[in-house]
């Protein structure tokens, strides 16, 4: 795995990902899921989810992410 730069801490990370054009348009981005683990944490992202309201769904190594309080129901 790659070290992040000096510079990108945690929240700096989080702060730049859910910054992202996508997300303040209330669209959806997609991150691996051992990035979010390794560079944030679990706990840490999870919580700043539900501070705003976002969704998420893991499928494979993959963590989807809805920006919008609107409800996510699976389709098959």
């Amino acid at each position: 795995m790659t070290a992040l730069p000096e510079h990108m801490t945690p929240e700096r990370w989080l702060f730049h990902l859910l910054s992202a054009r996508a997300a303040r348009e209330g669209g959806v981005l997609r991150r691996k899921l051992r990035d979010v683990e390794r560079i944030v944490g679990r706990d840490a992202f999870l919580h700043e989810l539900r501070r705003r309201g976002y969704r998420a769904a893991v499928n494979g190594d993959q963590i989807v992410i809805f920006c919008n309080r609107a409800p996510v129901h699976l389709v098959e």
